[in-house]
């Protein structure tokens, strides 16, 4: 058997979906395995919204990775972050030193996409790690909490209305289970307000939802939402959100304090 410190030295950056697998296609390979992740968790990103809509505890989604890979003998699990990559000098730097590697596999995922609006970069909510949804369930059960000692109807008004942009899987979910939360939960907790007055919006810029999918199953997704309260507008594009309003391409302006943003994800 080759000795261990002779085996070429694979580095993958990312514990997600796509480090997971590949590492795990390498268990029997005659190779040493570097997974790096900023995180000592991989984290299962379709139920975030989930967290978000205070359906689950964060504990739920995220396992611990060095669990995961308890029997793999040939792999060694770093918690760090990657600062920049030298092809070349096929090597790694981090924030705590300097990773060489023979073979580089990257699965660092994507990142949310905000298309240059700064005002959104700066105010809206993404969901995209499990820090992210819990920003989103304490925020929302906040705007109750504030709202139930305003007494200003348009200002309470502002505070009960919840935008999600982006008619993808991640919006169509998260729009449909923040309802739920509002009129199966909410609605109990705070018998003082009117909580029938809270709205949940899900805004598109094109013509339908889930656009990958056949137009029966987009239609069917639009009557389950609308069942469920939720407000479905089309051709309906985001330019900004100040925090107090979301600003749409036509300038029209919804009084919100609270926009989800799941309308565009590029690679990290």
């Amino acid at each position: 058997m080759k000795p261990q410190n002779n085996l070429p030295r694979v580095v993958i950056i990312g514990a997600g979906f796509g480090g997971l697998k590949a590492a795990r296609s390498l268990a029997n390979a005659p190779v040493r395995i570097t997974l790096i992740d900023r995180n000592n968790y991989h984290l299962f990103q379709p139920l975030l919204y989930q967290v978000a809509s205070a359906g689950v505890a964060p504990s739920e989604i995220a396992y611990p990775v060095r669990a995961v890979f308890r029997g793999q003998k040939n792999l060694d699990f770093q918690m760090t972050e990657v600062r920049r990559v030298d092809l070349a000098g096929r090597r790694l730097l981090t924030e705590h030193g300097q990773v060489d590697y023979d073979y580089l596999i990257l699965a660092a995922g994507g990142q949310t996409h905000f298309f240059g609006m700064d005002t959104l970069a700066r105010n809206a909510f993404d969901l995209k790690e499990l820090d992210d949804a819990v920003a989103i369930r304490n925020h929302v059960l906040k705007q109750f909490e504030l709202a139930a000692l305003e007494p200003e109807a348009d200002a309470r008004r502002a505070m009960l209305t919840f935008v999600v942009a982006g008619g993808g899987p991640t919006g169509v979910e998260m729009a449909g289970a923040l309802s739920e939360l509002i009129r199966l939960v909410l609605a109990k907790d705070f018998p003082r307000l009117r909580v029938q007055d809270a709205r949940v919006l899900l805004l598109e810029a094109a013509d339908k939802l889930l656009p990958a999918m056949p137009a029966d199953l987009s239609a069917e997704t639009v009557c389950a939402l609308t069942e469920k309260h939720v407000e479905v507008r089309f051709g309906a594009a985001v330019s900004g959100f100040d925090g107090s309003a979301v600003t749409l391409r036509g300038g029209e302006s919804i009084p919100a304090r609270t926009l989800i943003w799941a309308a565009g994800v590029r690679a990290a």
